[in-house]
């Protein structure tokens, strides 16, 4: 351990206690007014890591220069926090948006049930289990962005919306483990260890379906009295008819978003050819989330670096546990640890026994719903969900208490 790595592990306690007080830097803005946009800028989730990782960087360059600081800032890898802000942004279009909504309707004027139900069913079950095909990031926004306006709203209780938002962190997580690619913690181990989707659809997927499936239905049965049909949905109002074509460029700017995942250059310039058409058809727009897309970015990349710091004290832990055991501490280590992290530092452990190596990802997935910073996609559904809680932050002891059910249930499907 070196001076550096200690500030890092230091800074990183900090952001973690300052993640779950979040909720009160709120409460006191509404106390304090004079110092409201302070208050309300360090109770934004989305900002935290962002903040502490910016204070890492200057007690680096305080510590060993500035030259050193720049060095490890640019030695982290960012590809992730740019691909969840590009694809948070293309699945969160109108178009895009428009044309899934229509589908989920659809399919829920098709059950046996009350719409509205359905629809909620749909979004915490189906849409999670296609992030296997389209990324967890992006189920993660179409599943928030349906969900607002049925769930988190005004006249839900919010024992009920905790609930609920915990089953959607967990469901997202297990649900991208059908194949080999959706998942981040999968994503860090498929080709070390020789992972493909057949191999991922036998020994996980069949379990996670199993488990998203009870955990949608459990928690539908809990909202069914309060559901209400959706005023404001974004399949009902929007800018004018969105042609079928253009739906189906917007469809296929997220495909090729989705297939370039690991090309920044590539995923990034299409982006931009996004948003010139963006611009030269904007009747058929809303107003893209570009500022709450930076945002997730912004607590991902400082998520990066502040990890970063961490390897001395995890990989130890991981490399020294049982199967069993390791289950378990990644479970719990996940919560307080990006879940893709945590896989990444198990594919560096030598020798690690198949029993071992499926016990890590298992519990990494399972427990990616206890926290904001468990899972990649997490921030995203905070930043698109948090208005339609009290005080329009989200408590991470809430969260915490709402996902323990639902991670109970993927921790024993797992188990199978």
């Amino acid at each position: 351990m070196t001076t550096i790595e200690l500030i890092g592990a230091i800074l990183f306690g900090l952001a973690l206690v300052h993640t779950f007080a979040a909720k009160s830097f709120e409460k006191l803005a509404h106390r304090h007014p004079r110092h409201a946009g302070l208050l309300h800028l360090l109770g934004e989730v989305e900002v935290v890591f962002g903040f502490w990782a910016a204070i890492l960087i200057v007690a680096i360059a305080l510590a060993a220069g500035g030259q050193n600081a720049i060095a490890y800032a640019e030695s982290r890898q960012y590809t992730e926090p740019l691909f969840v802000f590009v694809v948070m942004v293309v699945a969160a279009s109108w178009p895009v948006l428009n044309a899934v909504q229509r589908a989920l309707q659809a399919l829920a004027r098709l059950a046996p049930m009350r719409t509205e139900l359905a629809l909620a069913w749909l979004g915490l079950a189906l849409v999670p289990l296609a992030g296997s095909l389209i990324t967890e990031p992006a189920a993660m926004t179409l599943a928030a962005l349906t969900l607002a306006p049925l769930v988190f709203r005004a006249g839900m209780p919010e024992r009920l919306k905790y609930a609920a938002l915990g089953v959607l962190f967990v469901n997202v997580s297990i649900g991208g483990t059908l194949t080999s690619y959706a998942a981040p913690p999968v994503l860090m181990v498929a080709a070390t260890w020789g992972w493909d989707s057949a191999f991922m659809a036998s020994q996980f997927g069949w379990k996670a379906t199993l488990a998203v499936l009870a955990n949608a239905t459990a928690v539908c049965f809990m909202l069914k009295r309060h559901l209400q049909p959706a005023e404001g949905a974004p399949a009902e109002g929007g800018p004018v008819q969105v042609p079928l074509l253009v739906s189906l460029i917007h469809l296929a700017f997220l495909a090729a978003v989705v297939l370039l995942a690991h090309h920044p250059v590539m995923f990034l310039g299409l982006f931009l050819l996004f948003l010139g058409f963006t611009q030269a058809y904007q009747r058929y727009q809303q107003p893209l989330i570009l500022k709450e897309g930076l945002l997730v970015g912004f607590f991902l990349a400082g998520l990066v670096v502040l990890g970063g710091m961490q390897q001395w004290w995890l990989q130890p832990i991981v490399s020294s546990l049982a199967p069993v055991a390791l289950f378990f501490g990644a479970l719990g280590l996940t919560a307080i640890t990006d879940n893709a992290a945590l896989t990444y530092l198990g594919s560096l452990i030598e020798g690690m026994a198949p029993q071992a190596q499926y016990m890590l990802v298992a519990g990494a997935v399972a427990g990616g719903g206890l926290t904001v910073i468990a899972n990649a996609p997490n921030p995203a559904g905070v930043s698109l969900l948090r208005r339609g809680f009290q005080d329009e932050s989200i408590g991470a002891l809430g969260l915490l208490l709402g996902a323990l059910p639902p991670t109970a249930v993927a921790a024993a499907a797992f188990f199978l």
